[in-house]
């Protein structure tokens, strides 16, 4: 991603990251500011997996209250990221990001319908699963109960078609 250098007859259709639709979208359950990128930052438009720092809340006296969220992690991801404008370009003269600085609060999505990267090395096919890539949160289209190697299998389902390295639309809603 840099600066723009063409202009395309026909706009694509959305960002990583972006919502694909208005039906009902749950946020991960989380207090006031408890849910912060962690030191590498999280990528937008990818999964993303919560930890505690074991901290207790001054205010509550609850522990588990904050979180740090990493673009990788063990175990099912605790949410998307949704594109909400919250990456910042810090690298000196980069001219685009999608990473969310260490610090910065994130949102995480555990329902809707999102557009997401196809990361695998095959199309798509309407209804197949998406894996989480372990390593960096990449959404990986397989099918259900298949073995993806370094990739964990999530609630979402893709919902259209996507050659490797396009956007794809997927959903916690699938066809029923």
């Amino acid at each position: 991603m840099g600066f723009q250098t063409q202009v395309y007859y026909q706009p694509s259709p959305a960002v990583e990251g972006d919502f694909a639709s208005v039906n009902p979208r749950a946020s991960v359950l989380a207090g006031p500011g408890s849910l912060v990128a962690g030191p590498n930052g999280v990528t937008v438009g990818r999964f993303a997996w919560a930890t505690s720092t074991g901290q207790e809340d001054i205010s509550s006296g609850e522990v588990d209250f904050y979180n740090l969220v990493s673009s990788s992690g063990t175990g099912p991801p605790s949410g998307f990221v949704h594109r909400n404008q919250q990456a910042l370009i810090t690298q000196w003269l980069a001219e685009a990001t999608m990473v969310i600085p260490g610090g910065l609060p994130v949102t995480l999505f555990s329902a809707g319908d999102f557009w997401a990267r196809n990361a695998g090395n095959a199309a798509t096919v309407v209804n197949q699963k998406v894996f989480a890539d372990l390593g960096n949160g990449a959404a990986i289209p397989a099918d259900a109960g298949a073995t993806v190697a370094g990739a964990v299998e999530t609630k979402w389902t893709v919902m259209s078609a996507a050659a490797p390295g396009e956007l794809m639309k997927m959903s916690t809603w699938p066809l029923g």
